[in-house]
């Protein structure tokens, strides 16, 4: 059966963002998958998203769910039958939301883990922590609301970085069943990001010296999403042999 597509409004999306070292980010890609790189840097991170009025696109939006959610990203690139592709890899997703648990992997794309958040919002500071249920994963991170983007070696300012997230809307997932990855792509027409400063930070992933060794994951910028209507439509799933055919040759 086709999946849905979904419509929402993303009613607060922070997108911490880490410099990577490059190699280090290829080791926990699949097959077929490389690291995009900016100024010789891997981009990752962390997606703090709370969807509202998540439904059929059909349906009115009285009728719409409302959830937080998280995904740990790399932005990556492979070889399409038209050319270089871009998006993400999200080897793992986490919601509070039971439906979006359920529903994750069958309905549409997208196994989620489950996941305990703590909000903190105000006009110009966001501060969202959550852990998983099966301890596996915690984040905390605050951030302040700032007039232009400073201090990021990633992007010379707001613009350059609003267009590089812009263009990564293909998302790939990592599944529990197999090999294969879920796909999803996000579209908006009203496509809007703010600059922030994170004041503190924590990821028990991003922090792991096992995954990235000391100086190779470098805590690089935020940036806020806030109330913009959004459609999310499924991806066919990359099977195996195809990530296999668009590994680069060695």
């Amino acid at each position: 059966m086709r999946p849905p597509q979904l419509s929402s409004v993303i009613e607060r999306r922070l997108l911490v963002n880490y410099r990577v070292d490059p190699e280090v980010a290829a080791r926990h890609l699949p097959a077929g998958l490389r690291p995009q790189l900016v100024r010789g840097h891997a981009v990752a991170g962390i997606c703090l998203l709370r969807l509202g009025s998540v439904r059929p696109s059909w349906a009115p939006a009285v009728f719409g769910l409302r959830s937080e959610n998280a995904a740990h990203r790399v932005a990556v690139e492979w070889d399409g039958p038209d050319g270089v592709e871009t998006g993400v890899y999200i080897p793992r997703r986490d919601t509070a939301s039971r439906v979006n648990r359920w529903a994750g992997g069958r309905v549409f794309p997208g196994e989620h883990g489950h996941a305990d958040f703590e909000v903190r919002e105000s006009e110009d500071t966001v501060r969202v922590a959550f852990a998983t249920r099966d301890g596996s994963t915690r984040v905390d991170v605050t951030a302040e609301i700032t007039h232009g983007l400073a201090d990021s070696e990633l992007f010379a300012d707001l613009d350059e970085a609003s267009a590089f997230f812009r263009d990564g809307g293909k998302g790939y997932s990592a599944t529990r069943s197999g090999p294969q990855l879920d796909g999803m792509q996000l579209h908006t027409d009203a496509w809007r990001v703010e600059a922030g400063r994170v004041t503190s930070a924590s990821s028990s992933f991003f922090d792991d010296p096992d995954r990235f060794p000391p100086g190779s994951a470098e805590l690089d910028s935020v940036l806020l999403m806030r109330n913009v209507p959004v459609r999310w439509r499924a991806l066919p799933a990359m099977p195996p042999a195809m990530r296999r055919a668009l590994a680069p040759a060695r």
